[in-house]
């Protein structure tokens, strides 16, 4: 029954991603030209602030358009390597976010009255730190720019006592054979310190682990 149950989840998951993708390309390829589609960035910046009050980063592995469009196109594409720890350290998540945050407060208030400049400001940051993301998973992984993604940054700290899903692993089961840290597109260390409950502020509840686990170890 869990395994039904989370192999509808992710089915689930998979079809609003296809649903999501779209958006990446709408915006991204025509938000120079109409620049009020630019105004769809900070509506996901929010949602996903929101969404790491209730469950973590949920909205980064579910109903972010970006990540959709990772882990639907990039991820097939992507050599999928190991992500350096460097770019899990806080001390670059920290420096990442406060430098866009205040690269973007800089360049809304050139020209603070001006709605279509304010468009195409979050147009341009989106499509710069896209591009950024897709060079990152040509040579490592897929959601490599997540690991530092600002927004994802503010979800794994807002979230870090507030996620109402965990993992449970049961040692039993468990062989050590690591899938489940292969198929994880955050590349987590899921079962290296053979816990029973696992909990990580940077999980984006995708249950990948879950569905892969050749002997059921895992469950949500």
């Amino acid at each position: 029954m869990q395994k039904i149950n989370t192999k509808n989840k992710i089915n689930k998951r998979n079809i609003i991603q296809w649903l999501l993708l779209p958006i990446v390309f709408i915006v991204i390829g025509l938000g120079w030209k109409y620049t009020w589609l630019g105004f769809s960035v900070p509506l996901v910046m929010f949602f996903g602030v929101v969404g790491a009050f209730l469950n973590g980063r949920y909205v980064c592995g579910n109903l972010c358009p970006r990540g959709a469009f990772f882990d639907r196109l990039i991820t097939p594409i992507s050599p999928q390597r190991p992500l350096p720890s460097f770019f899990r350290s806080m001390t670059l998540r920290w420096a990442i976010l406060i430098l866009l945050i205040s690269l973007m407060i800089y360049r809304l208030s050139q020209n603070p009255y001006s709605l279509e400049h304010w468009g195409r400001v979050f147009w341009l940051m989106c499509t710069t730190t896209t591009l950024l993301g897709v060079v990152l998973a040509l040579f490592i992984r897929a959601r490599t720019w997540c690991a530092f993604c600002p927004i994802g940054t503010l979800g794994k700290i807002i979230g870090e006592k507030r996620a109402k899903i965990q993992l449970k692993l049961d040692t039993a089961k468990c062989v050590g054979c690591k899938l489940c840290e292969k198929v994880c597109p955050m590349n987590l260390s899921i079962i290296s310190e053979k816990r029973i409950l696992l909990a990580n502020s940077d999980c984006i509840k995708c249950w990948e682990c879950v569905a892969n686990c050749p002997h059921r170890a895992l469950s949500n």
